[in-house]
């Protein structure tokens, strides 16, 4: 089953990083979306079908904590998997993030192997 990903980071680079290493994961990729913040995310949302989420967590406007906790509040999207990715490696951030409902956690950088292994049982 192919996937439709939203990848969130505020990093064009690190986007297409991500987007690089899902392929060579071999992640089933149907299409792949992506936004600078969690308000672009929430866009997305509204306009596409997405089957997971891999996000940052420090980003402007709004950031990945806020994404996630708005993402699980809402009915629509309650039930997208939610993976965090970043710099961020404090027990105090994985907790919050894991409390909202984040299906994982990957910190930066990350391999092709890290990301399989995260994602697998996922889809």
């Amino acid at each position: 089953m192919a996937l439709n990903l939203l990848i969130v980071d505020d990093s064009p680079a690190i986007r297409k990083i991500l987007q690089r290493v899902l392929q060579q994961a071999d992640v089933p990729i149907g299409g792949i979306f992506e936004a600078g913040d969690g308000v672009q995310a929430l866009k997305v949302l509204e306009m596409q079908h997405i089957s997971l989420i891999l996000t940052d967590v420090n980003m402007p406007n709004m950031d990945g904590l806020q994404l996630l906790g708005r993402v699980k509040a809402d009915a629509r999207w309650k039930d997208i998997p939610v993976v965090l990715i970043t710099t961020e490696g404090g027990q105090t951030k994985v907790m919050e993030a894991l409390h909202l409902g984040a299906a994982g956690y990957v910190r930066k950088p990350f391999s092709a192997d890290q990301i399989r292994d995260k994602l697998r049982g996922l889809y």
